[in-house]
């Protein structure tokens, strides 16, 4: 087990896709979070004089947990590639070949894919926090990094950011084809799910439903997000969101198993 870990892990960080990935992340999130704290500060959907609201609930939970709302796509794609990749460029047979227990390299890829999704996770919160936290303080709003609610959100965050690694993993092991994960990760992670919440939030028994969406677990992990400040229904306790996110890594990756993972690979 030992030489696959360092053998999956040497896979994942010596090309070119995490880092890079990695980079426009930080970059990304800075840019809204940085938006976002100027919007509030402007009195964009604050109290009704246009200040940033007292209690910081507000600002924490859409500035600084935008990587969480929107930046959750970099480490999800990055675990999938980590697989689909060997698939694309046919290493797995060699992979397979050097370590025939093919759990053991399922476990491998997922453990490898949970340490590089704790770098996403902390780059991403840090570069949200940085940003928004700048502005703020620039524009004379306070930052509310003096709370301890606050960084027990942001160390939230940064968990749930890492866990979507591992879902990504899982799922890259289901849909084994490079561009094929890449298009569907894109289009519901951007377009699908997000319509989809705000959909079901009109009806009393869609929003239950909506809570258990991947995204929305995602979400309710760091505590709250900016969809839900603006109406995209409720979320899950921390704890629960915790379950249902890790829920989605291990059956993506159990159906992987019994399905790619079974089947003759040359």
């Amino acid at each position: 087990m030992r030489a696959a870990l360092v053998t999956e892990y040497r896979k994942l960080v010596t090309t070119r896709v995490w880092w890079v990935l990695l980079v426009v992340m930080v970059l990304y999130m800075g840019f809204l979070s940085a938006v976002m704290g100027w919007a509030f500060s402007q009195g964009g959907g604050t109290g009704p004089d246009g200040e940033v609201p007292v209690s910081g609930e507000g600002v924490v939970r859409a500035v600084y947990t935008i990587a969480v709302t929107f930046g959750y796509v970099f480490p999800l794609v990055v675990g999938a590639l980590g697989v689909s990749s060997e698939f694309r460029h046919q290493t797995i047979t060699p992979t397979l070949l050097a370590q025939p227990r093919r759990t053991v390299v399922l476990t491998a890829k997922m453990v490898a894919g949970g340490v590089l999704g704790i770098a996403f996770g902390v780059a991403g919160t840090a570069a949200s926090v940085g940003a928004g936290a700048g502005v703020l303080a620039l524009l004379g709003e306070p930052t509310y990094l003096d709370e301890g609610s606050t960084w027990r959100i942001l160390a939230q965050s940064a968990l749930a950011l890492a866990i979507w690694a591992l879902v990504g993993v899982g799922f890259g092991w289901v849909l084994t084809q490079q561009v094929a994960v890449v298009v569907v990760l894109l289009a519901f992670t951007q377009f699908v799910e997000p319509v989809l919440r705000f959909v079901l939030a009109q009806a009393s028994w869609g929003e239950g439903i909506a809570r258990y969406l991947p995204g929305a677990a995602g979400e309710a992990v760091s505590g709250g997000s900016l969809y839900a400040e603006v109406g995209a229904g409720t979320l899950l306790p921390w704890w629960q969101g915790l379950l249902v996110l890790v829920g989605y890594a291990v059956v993506f990756a159990v159906i992987g198993r019994l399905t790619t993972l079974r089947r003759d690979i040359t």
